[in-house]
């Protein structure tokens, strides 16, 4: 079609944690001369590298990767800024005659990426946001989300509680301008994107497979030393709200605290992350473009026949 003639071809492989993902990405990079970048909230920040279960060193050594380990903790890093980074990524990687892969969990990324987004200019006001962050520290997560759905209530809605970083800076943005956030992304959306995606979800028809799956990714991530990581996170001088309230390092809190059992906290962490895998459906579900791919009703050589099928049609 000729609306399509001009847009940048690119594949995008989403899904829950732990549904194998980043393996079926690497897999296909191989087969199809492609380079992934990242569309995971926390795999940008450096030293957070079991809990966000990044590709290996020697995985992104065979594929190389983008968007992945490269912000310290304590740094800003907005939706805006990530579009703008992976969009001159993504160029790049075309003009180099390779094709690019999106793969990750975090559906804001996805959908601010896919529909070329043009966010509109925010000035950050610092003084605005160090009284709400007091605040957070004062009354907690879900106090500062109430707050926020008296002043936006379509916004408020698509966040978690955990969602710190998002539910400040909506509340910024509102004090600082008089502007809600959800009408900023409605005249965000005002010009088609400048790509022509199409889009892969990996899931499981039988939600306690992808439940087990994540169970036994936990599990691993222990062994592989998750503790340490997270002591050292959590003991780190860097003030930091995005470590401290990401998945995989905030229910170490009570154990290094003295007040809860290990075996309590990996309980917790994987209840929270199947949680996470609950919410990252629910929105990927919305998006009636998504090829999905039932990962427990095929075999491994199935899934990625069926993936590559997909991709070779797309790009042909």
């Amino acid at each position: 079609m000729e609306e399509y003639k001009n847009k940048i071809k690119i594949c995008a492989i989403v899904g829950p944690t732990a549904s194998g993902k980043s393996s079926l990405a690497i897999w296909l990079a191989k087969q199809i001369n492609a380079e992934i970048v990242s569309a995971d909230s926390m795999q940008i920040y450096k030293g957070m590298d079991i809990g966000t279960a990044k590709p290996s060193a020697e995985e992104r050594k065979a594929v190389p990767h983008h968007m992945i380990d490269f912000l310290n903790q304590d740094e800003l890093f907005s939706v805006a800024d990530y579009v703008k980074m992976a969009k001159n990524i993504i160029r790049d990687i075309v003009s180099r005659g390779k094709k690019p892969i999106l793969v990750g969990g975090t559906g804001l990324y996805v959908d601010s990426l896919l529909n070329d987004i043009q966010f509109q200019e925010q000035n950050e006001n610092f003084a605005v946001r160090k009284k709400l962050i007091d605040e957070l520290d004062k009354f907690g997560s879900q106090y500062m989300l109430e707050k926020l759905k008296e002043i936006d209530i379509e916004y408020a809605r698509t966040l978690h509680p955990n969602n710190v970083k998002r539910i400040i800076r909506g509340l910024e943005i509102y004090y600082a301008t008089g502007i809600k956030m959800s009408e900023n992304l409605k005249l965000s959306k005002s010009k088609s994107s400048c790509f022509d995606a199409c889009m892969i979800g990996l899931t499981f028809e039988n939600r306690e497979n992808l439940y087990k799956k994540i169970n036994a990714r936990v599990d691993n991530m222990m062994a592989c030393g998750l503790l340490t990581e997270a002591e050292n996170i959590i003991n780190s001088s860097v003030d930091s709200n995005t470590s401290m309230q990401a998945i995989g390092y905030k229910e170490f809190i009570g154990y290094f605290n003295g007040t809860e059992r290990l075996d309590d906290c990996v309980l917790k962490l994987k209840q929270n992350t199947r949680k996470y895998a609950k919410r990252q459906l629910t929105w990927f579900r919305r998006n009636k473009y998504i090829n999905w791919i039932y990962c427990d009703k095929l075999s491994n050589i199935e899934i990625k026949n069926r993936a590559m099928e997909i991709v070779q049609n797309h790009f042909k």
